[in-house]
């Protein structure tokens, strides 16, 4: 997720606002998959483990924004972001240590 940073320009003050600049003339539907980083079995520091889940929800009100906590979640909220017909962007943050946990 650290390297989501990089992007917040562009996710904030675009794709968060375009159909607010357009006046709902363009509605992107765009798919951001991320991750926080695994802390098992190797820890890689805090750099990489970082979870701005709720930093990004309260940045970008017109993203949905969605963790999934549990592997009967992940197909489900794919499935909502590529079917949305309301124009809205979905960001997905995963677990890394769910791979090998659940």
């Amino acid at each position: 997720m650290e390297l989501l940073l990089l992007a917040v320009n562009q996710i904030v003050n675009h794709l968060d606002k375009f159909a607010l600049m357009s006046n709902g003339g363009y509605r992107p539907k765009v798919i951001i998959r991320t991750g926080i980083g695994a802390e098992r079995p190797l820890h890689p520091q805090y750099q990489h483990v970082g979870d701005f889940t709720e930093a990004f929800r309260l940045m970008c009100p017109n993203l949905e924004v969605i963790r999934l906590e549990e592997a009967c979640e992940i197909v489900p909220a794919y499935q909502k972001a590529h079917g949305r017909t309301d124009g809205k962007s979905t960001l997905l943050v995963e677990y890394g240590d769910y791979y090998n946990e659940k």
